[in-house]
């Protein structure tokens, strides 16, 4: 049999299925119970810092006064 043929049965057949079986355990992976919280939290990180923007790390720090 040829390297082309064997590749291409390969291929259609088993790589295939791998393939599918990995995009079902990726979806079930993200639509899981319990990680509803986690993408809520990932969707909203963009509004975290909404009412005042986010300084540098300079102006996190807090103050020491002499």
């Amino acid at each position: 049999m040829e390297t082309y043929s064997f590749l291409r049965e390969l291929a259609d057949s088993w790589a295939l299925l791998a393939l599918t079986l990995i995009f079902l355990a990726v979806v079930f992976w993200a639509m899981r119970p319990g990680s509803n919280a986690i993408h809520r939290e990932a969707a909203n990180a963009i509004f975290r810092n909404e009412k005042q923007p986010a300084g540098s790390d300079e102006d996190q720090r807090p103050v020491k006064e002499a």
